[in-house]
């Protein structure tokens, strides 16, 4: 062996012995070093981008690893690793074709099919996740991922003890995990027990004490630690300490609400804004994808406006399903609305959130397919899709409510394959939907992290309103948010009878049921009777937004 090789071993073997250590600074120079001298060293190549995905650098990790996947076309973790990297890039068909080449290679391979099961779960192919997770438990039933990601399945399922039940299961075999605490006190949030969500997330941070991504959940139930000292620490933590950006972000959210608490409005806006930016900046492969698709290509899509125009030869939908769908943008008090219809005498299963319209439009538009030629496919599929939700259990008269607010793109879609639905605007001042947008860190919607791209998507969501209201005369029930909670009881019958459902006062006590659950940034609001403090809330940060020149005009 010559020196030359002599020397890659030992920096090679080196560069491991820090990366074990969690030194990725000094691993990734070492790694770099010996690539400098072999381009083509393989594990080099492999552990730097292992340690690139350990780091949050996916862009960089995916070249890497596609790399070792050339070199070493049977090396079963190159895949899995890769796959792992497409899915948090966005690309979940490309990461499902990893995965499932690294379980071929390897069948036995528990991370491989944890990883396929993570990336079904953004396709919604949620048993063949929960069958994905479940499996690489029983190959490796110590494995801390698949236990969260199974959680987060039930989650999204809306099947809360068994979320509950694997982190709990997770916590008992790593009672040090802070990601566990973190997921449990958040399922205790959407439960309603505060207390047990508080106490979980001061487990998390008892494990994780620089994490400020939990110390903002916490701060989000407890106010009284948004102190001086509170500040103190994070401005120590995110001086001193290699922060993620998503870390950066949730300080700059942490430090926003210390202002809001001093009524220093400026200071807190600027960190609104600081935050936001940091967070998009966390996510920006993912996020850049979503913001050109719903702000370019989703809103010229004329076959979604048009549709009932060019639809009728297609065979009629004859089921006696009538959903009510709830739309708006996120902070527009649809929630309210969406816990004042099931609260009432008539029993109805709640979809909140089920994204489930979005899911068969994006594959459509991205095959360029037009819909209007596949509206009785379409059918099948989306009632298929609400039956796993639980939603729906046979072909009759049946209600339930859905509330993914983007389905104000789909009004025609709607009308076309549930001609008995019900769909509720709700509609709330721009402006105190836009402050409350970015005072509410809405973790999945790009859109939201930008404020031009918020007013943006505010536009279109007003002008296909209108459009959609003059092709579908009297099929939207406008709800103004502000006229609502000043006077819940008329507005709460006149809603209810839109309905075809009956009132009682049970409509307006839904704060008292402790079977409620909410996955939505309302869930603490909805443990409390109807309040009017929320109306005209942007006023002390006109000022501000009008800095930025925005004509909002055409919101109202």
């Amino acid at each position: 062996m010559n020196n030359k090789n002599l020397t890659i071993k030992e920096t090679f073997a080196s560069a491991v012995q820090n990366h074990q250590k969690n030194f990725f600074k000094i691993a990734e120079n070492l790694y770099k070093e010996i690539l400098k001298i072999n381009p083509n060293h393989f594990g080099s190549i492999f552990y730097l981008g292992t340690l690139l995905v350990q780091t949050q650098r996916f862009k960089l990790a995916k070249s890497l690893l596609y790399k070792a996947t050339q070199i070493n076309p049977n090396y079963a973790a190159a895949h899995n690793n890769l796959g792992a990297t497409l899915k948090e890039l966005g690309e979940y068909k490309n990461a499902i074709n990893c995965c499932q080449k690294a379980i071929q290679i390897n069948p036995n391979y528990a991370d491989a099919h944890n990883n396929l099961g993570a990336a079904l779960k953004e396709l919604g192919e949620y048993q063949k996740a929960i069958n994905c997770c479940q499996k690489a438990i029983e190959i490796n039933p110590n494995l801390e991922g698949a236990y969260i990601n199974l959680g987060l399945v039930f989650q999204d399922l809306g099947e809360m003890q068994q979320a509950l039940n694997c982190y709990q299961k997770l916590i008992q075999i790593q009672p040090s995990h802070a990601g566990a605490h973190y997921n449990l006190g958040r399922i205790y949030v959407a439960l309603g027990d505060i207390q047990k969500a508080i106490n979980s997330y001061q487990e998390a941070l008892k494990y994780e004490p620089e994490n400020l991504f939990y110390y903002y959940h916490l701060s989000d139930l407890m106010n009284e630690i948004l102190n001086s000292n509170l500040k103190n620490k994070i401005n120590k933590i995110m001086k001193e300490s290699n922060l993620t950006k998503k870390n950066l972000a949730y300080g700059n959210f942490l430090l926003s609400s210390y202002e809001l608490k001093l009524k220093n409005y400026e200071k807190e806006f600027n960190y609104l804004l600081k935050g936001h930016h940091y967070y998009f900046e966390s996510r920006s492969k993912q996020f850049k994808t979503q913001v050109k698709y719903w702000l370019n290509v989703l809103p010229n899509i004329k076959e979604l406006v048009n549709l009932n125009k060019s639809s009728k030869n297609i065979k009629k939908n004859n089921n006696k399903i009538n959903p009510i769908f709830i739309i708006g943008v996120p902070r527009c008090g649809s929630t309210l609305v969406e816990k004042v219809i099931i609260s009432g005498a008539k029993y109805i299963p709640v979809g909140e959130e089920t994204e489930i319209l979005n899911f068969f439009v994006k594959q459509k538009i991205q095959q360029k397919q037009l819909l209007k030629s596949d509206i009785e496919n379409f059918q099948k599929k989306i009632i298929e899709k609400y039956k796993q939700k639980g939603l729906i259990q046979e072909i009759s008269d049946y209600t339930f409510t859905d509330k993914s607010l983007d389905n104000f793109f789909y009004i025609s879609l709607i009308k076309e394959i549930f001609p008995y639905a019900k769909v509720i605007n709700c509609k709330r001042d721009a402006l105190s939907c836009i402050m409350s947008i970015l005072k509410n860190n809405l973790t999945g919607l790009a859109w939201t992290h930008n404020l031009e791209h918020i007013f943006r998507y505010l536009n279109i969501y007003y002008r296909m309103i209108e459009n959609f209201k003059k092709i579908h005369p009297n099929f939207i029930y406008e709800l103004q948010y502000e006229k609502f909670v000043k006077d819940p009881e008329i507005e709460s019958k006149k809603l209810l009878k839109f309905c075809n459902l009956p009132w009682d006062k049970k409509c307006l006590q839904f704060f008292k049921r402790k079977d409620l659950i909410s996955q939505t940034a309302s869930n603490i609001q909805i443990r409390k009777a109807i309040y009017k403090d929320s109306i005209k809330k942007y006023l002390p940060y006109k000022q501000f937004l009008n800095k930025y020149g925005y004509k909002y005009s055409w919101f109202n």
